[in-house]
Parts: C-alpha cells; structure tokens; sequence
C-alpha cells in the first residue's frame, strides 16, 4: 500500500491547562478559535487559501454541534470553505490530521487546517433517562390532579447525575475504565510501582525544564473571567517529588493497584491547529514547512489492552514507510499512563510479542528512553483527548528541527481498543 503523505507546514497550540482551571468558563471553541487564528497568521496565510477545515473533539457541547464549523467561521475563514469534526477518542487530533492528508491525496484539497479542542471541565453532569421521563410527564400533565400525581412520584434520587466526564472513559464493550485497562498491563508486563512513578516524575521534570522550548508553539490565552493572560501548560509541578508520588494510594484497584493520579494523565483543556499542505504548497511555503508526514496507521486491538495500541499502529506505519523502529530518531508517545508507555517499551522490543501479536519474526526493536517524550508527556502536561494527537505532531517536528534530526514517530493509544501512529521526517 502506497502511504498518504502530505506537509505539516505550520502549528500552534493553546497552553494546557488542568481541568477546573483557569480555562473552566472558556469553551472548546473558543480554544480553537485562538488555535486557528494564530495558526492562520504565524503563516501569514488568507484564510480564503483554505479548502476545508477539519478538527477533533470529543465532547462536543450541545450549542455547538459540528463545532468546527463554528471555529473556522469565528476564525475568520470564509463561508463557502466547508468544515467538519472528527471523533476517534483520544486519536481525534490525528483523525484530523488524517483526514485532511485524504483529501489532499484524493485531490480534492491542497491546503488543510487540521487539529483538535478540548474543554474537558465543561463536560457536563447529565440527569439520568429516569427523571427525563418524569419530567416530561410533569409537563404533559394538564389538569392540577395529573400535575399532583406526577409530582408523588418523585424520589429524590431520580436528581442523581451521571457523570459524563467517568463514563466516557470508561469502555462499553470490555466494562473497564482507563485507569484499569492500565493495571491490566502493569500485571501482564510486570512494571512495578516504583517504574511508574519514576516514569511520572521524569515527565514533570522534563516538561518544566523545556518550558521556554514549548512556548515556542504556544500561543498565550486570555482567560475569561479570570482576567489573566495564560502563556504555559498549568500543569507540571516544578517541585515534584518521588516521596510525594510514592505516598498516593492506588486509585483503580485499590487493593492491588499501581496506577495511582500522579502516573496517569492530566485530565485537561486545551486546543491545537496545524496547516496541513501537499507538495505544491509546501514548495510555495514562504517558510520552510515544520515536516513532511512520511506515513501513519491506525489498528486495532482488545480494549481491556488498549494502551498497547501504539506498538499495533507503529508496526503498520513503518512497513507503510518501509522503515524500522531503528530508523527513528526522537519519539512522542501519550502518557495515558506510566504503566501504559512503559508496557509499550516492553512490547517493542520483545520477539514474543511480534510474532504472536503483530505476525513479525522479529522485534520491533528498542525505544530508547533518552529519545522518548524529552519535553514531557501527558502525565505533567495533560491530555485534552481531542487534541493530544495534534499536540504530539507539533511538538515533535519542533523538536526534530531543534535537534537537526531527520525522523522521528509520534504515537498514543485510544479508548475502545485501538491505536495510531505518524512518521514526520525533515529534509
């Protein structure tokens, strides 16, 4: 199969920051918009340029169905440039991505504005089908004996919430959440406790000692009502310790559990938008592009292991390429979890693995944790599951392009058993 390519001409990134924080009144849309606009001017490119504008979002609120549609028109790119959303869990942002190198492989577009958004602290209490019914019985009721019928029904557990936010992490098919998804591979993997967090807290240290590199692709935020101008991920902690870390009591199993909140990923707000190009634009670009796409995939795979998806996705990208595991220079894998990153490095490199899992004869080979997430990851930065794909993209070319390096792979797992990766490559 020959690979879908395309150019990552231009990025931005808003800050990430904590759910329940400074953006908690700042819808995703909004976070795009600023995406989107200072996107559109880093590249000093007219909007009317674009032939369609497509991002990832998870939860879409109710006032904004095809929310990017109200991104691009808020962003000021024209009416007759047609837009649409994606939703591929937490590989949304490269869904995006995805979908925009589709259509300029199909010829249909030259220039793309992809990316993904995210407001997870607007992720809405919902009341349960129960009192719905109730409710609308109240409302046909007509006469004033039918109204106090109604009304003698009511219990007041019926004003119990759900909790979107718990049940959209947590997986229909296999009944586990996240968090448990991640013990099932700290057990089939063997990664102890005391990896994880290690692992948690190389990601804070990392992310806080690469603060300046990351403005790079950030784009400050005005946060309203707060009235405050947000510049940097709120979210790694400069004074984290590994005391700290090892005295969090498990969270998912909480009787033999490792995975605890402090190795597992921020739940986070935050949005992305990347310039997306064929050759033709890439060789007009009056800056050079940031990476050509060289190959990505996505796969599947059981979701109670769903955190292994990156190693199912990269073993597809790579003999899309025709490339190894050795091949890359620098990689971005989400840190969902510590224990999930870590179970991927334990699968890349085991030969048992590729041939029962992946039908190869060999291992996909080593990832080196030197090259691995060298500005942090998910666990310091957070993850906003529509845009962490786009963020992993961004930040890896501009760290290729720091480092002088030619090549390097950006992955993440995806809730309900699946995975994707990209290959970026500088000339």
């Amino acid at each position: 199969m020959s690979p879908v390519s395309g150019w990552l001409l231009q990025g931005v990134r808003t800050p990430f920051v904590k759910a329940g924080e400074a953006f908690k009144h700042t819808p995703s849309y909004e976070l795009g918009r600023v995406a989107a606009v200072e996107a559109l001017a880093r590249a000093e490119c007219d909007p009317a340029r674009l032939d369609e504008v497509v991002f990832g979002h998870c939860a879409m609120p109710a006032e904004a169905a095809n929310s990017t549609r109200i991104v691009a028109l808020r962003a000021g790119v024209p009416e007759p440039v047609p837009s649409f959303t994606v939703h591929r869990n937490c590989a949304s942002g490269m869904e995006a991505v995805a979908s925009a190198l589709y259509r300029i492989h199909s010829g249909d577009a030259r220039l793309v504005l992809a990316g993904g958004m995210e407001s997870m602290s607007r992720i809405p209490l919902q009341f349960s089908f129960e009192y719905a019914e109730w409710l609308g019985a109240l409302m046909r009721a007509k006469s004033l004996p039918q109204k106090l019928a109604v009304l003698a029904r009511f219990r007041p557990a019926l004003l119990a919430p759900r909790i979107a936010l718990a049940e959209g992490l947590t997986d229909l098919v296999c009944g586990l959440n996240m968090g448990q998804t991640a013990e099932n591979l700290a057990r089939e993997f063997r990664i102890t406790r005391e990896q994880q967090d290690r692992f948690a807290l190389a990601s804070h240290q990392k992310a806080v000692a690469a603060r300046e590199r990351l403005r790079e692709e950030i784009v400050p935020v005005h946060a309203w009502p707060e009235d405050m101008a947000v510049r940097d991920d709120i979210g790694p902690r400069e004074n984290q310790t590994l005391e700290a870390l090892t005295r969090l009591k498990p969270y998912f199993d909480r009787h033999n559990g490792t995975v605890t909140v402090g190795n597992s990923c921020q739940i986070t707000d935050g949005a992305a938008a990347l310039l997306i190009g064929d050759d033709a634009a890439a060789a007009a670009w009056p800056t050079p592009p940031l990476a050509r796409i060289r190959a990505f995939a996505f796969a599947g795979l059981a979701p109670a292991r769903m955190g292994l998806g990156p190693v199912f996705a990269m073993a597809r990208a790579l003999d899309r390429a025709g490339l190894t595991l050795a091949d890359m220079q620098l990689f971005e894998i989400n840190e969902a979890f510590a224990a999930q990153v870590l179970a991927c490095c334990e699968a890349t490199r085991s030969s048992e693995f590729a041939r029962r899992e992946l039908g190869l004869d060999a291992a996909l080979g080593e990832i080196p944790g030197e090259l691995l997430n060298v500005n942090g990851g998910a666990i310091a930065l957070g993850h906003p599951v529509g845009t962490s794909g786009a963020r992993l993209l961004l930040t890896l070319a501009h760290e290729l392009r720091r480092r002088g390096l030619t090549r390097g792979m950006a992955a993440l797992c995806v809730g309900g058993g699946q995975g994707a990766a990209f290959i970026l490559e500088r000339p």
